[in-house]
């Protein structure tokens, strides 16, 4: 460990575990319509395919507006700009529980993407102004355990306010959005106090613990690109997107309708949330593990590619499977796999990117992948109400990872990054 390291410990110390809390609710917000979806469906007369394309519009927006929203990011600074997306997309999300029909489940859900556009990737850009190379895939990949985390509480959680229906007049899904929206009005007021804007503004840290921050990070900046455009017009941004494109595909279509397949199993609507909840323990776990086996061994694209493979692996398996069980095990590796190498993903672009060039690429990559929010929920929905069950669906999703690990792996050389400097 360098002599000065014990500042990068301070700042995560200080840093991450807050905004994990925020990823926290601003993922909560994004998934909890698959719980709702449990009884909300019925009320509202939702086929599958509505759902699946109402769920799936979400990312859509969310898509659009990432660069713009990451560029104000840079500019506005982290405290405001935060702040200004945490109270708006908490009323949005708590809007939901007022839907009528599925114009305003579309209208709402594109809506709650919008609002939510700028938070990801100004995160993962908002940690490369704080950390080195050598601990940047271990801390992101803490900070997105919030992901799986959202799961573990959310999943028990919003099956227990599934069963205050009646309660003030209100069905049990309404209760959900507006206890699960809520509060991330009430902790944008946090962010004005406890997320600086970058080192030298935070009060935390002493001037020469700001210098060797400083120093250090200037010392690592070797990229080949500072400016946006030239950035945004590079091949392997693009390429990089379409790798997160087949990721979040896969993520979100198995994601936002595991709760239903679980439910289709046989168990009751409590039970479904605490079966939805148990493989996001090992999820977590794994995202940790994998980054620390990344950052240890200085290798990046490998540890990219081989959860991907193993994840389809995993589709495919399902898709053939008559047990129940089996199919539960499986999906339990799919989504351990899936998540596990992101955190290493997220440092890619940083490996020969920098300032607003690292912020609009990060962007960039963020809308590209987006989009796979978008189609993956949307294809399992056109599938399965075709079907009628989720086997060809789950097919093609594997088949989407597959193509995704190969594109990496070709990417390997020109990225640069299959080793990183560990000193």
């Amino acid at each position: 460990m360098n002599g000065n390291d014990h500042v990068f410990l301070k700042c995560a110390w200080r840093l991450i575990p807050f905004m994990m809390f925020l990823y926290l609710l601003n993922f909560l917000d994004r998934v909890n319509v698959g719980f709702a979806a449990l009884t909300m469906n019925r009320d509202l007369g939702f086929t599958p395919e509505i759902y699946g394309f109402g769920a799936g519009m979400l990312f859509f927006s969310y898509a659009f507006f990432q660069l713009p929203a990451n560029l104000v990011f840079e500019r506005l600074g982290a405290r405001r700009w935060v702040f200004c997306m945490l109270v708006t997309w908490g009323l949005i999300s708590a809007a939901n529980a007022f839907l009528q029909n599925a114009t305003s489940f579309y209208v709402l859900r594109f809506l709650l993407g919008a609002a939510e556009a700028g938070f990801f990737p100004g995160m993962i850009y908002y940690l490369t102004l704080w950390f080195p190379q050598a601990y940047r895939a271990r801390f992101i990949a803490m900070f997105m355990t919030a992901q799986p985390f959202a799961f573990i509480i959310g999943g028990p959680l919003s099956t227990l306010i599934l069963d205050m229906d009646g309660v003030a007049g209100l069905r049990g899904w309404q209760w959900l959005f507006l206890i699960e929206g809520l509060p991330a009005v009430l902790l944008s007021f946090a962010v004005l106090r406890w997320l600086p804007d970058g080192p030298a503004t935070a009060s935390w840290l002493t001037r020469d613990e700001k210098a060797a921050i400083a120093s250090r990070l200037a010392a690592e900046d070797t990229a080949e690109r500072r400016d946006l455009w030239p950035a945004l017009l590079d091949a392997r941004i693009w390429a990089l997107g379409f790798v997160g494109f087949g990721q979040n595909c896969a993520a979100y279509g198995v994601g936002l309708w595991f709760p239903q397949m679980v439910q289709a199993m046989g168990f009751s609507t409590r039970a479904t949330g605490f079966v939805v909840a148990l493989p996001f323990v090992a999820v977590m776990v794994a995202m940790v593990l994998w980054a620390r086996s990344s950052d240890t061994r200085g290798e990046r694209v490998w540890h990219v590619a081989l959860p991907f493979l193993l994840a389809a692996a995993g589709f495919m398996a399902a898709s053939v499977s008559s047990s129940d069980v089996l199919v539960l095990v499986v999906l339990t590796v799919v989504l351990v796999s899936l998540d596990a190498g992101m955190g290493v993903f997220w440092t890619l672009p940083s490996a020969f990117l920098s300032g607003s060039a690292a912020a609009g690429a990060i962007a960039l990559i963020r809308t590209i992948s987006a989009l796979g929010g978008f189609a993956g929920p949307s294809i399992v929905g056109l599938l399965r109400g075709s079907t009628g069950d989720y086997a060809a669906a789950m097919a093609a999703l594997g088949c989407g990872l597959v193509l995704a690990a190969l594109l990496v792996l070709g990417l390997g050389k020109a990225i640069g990054s299959r080793k990183v400097q560990l000193s």
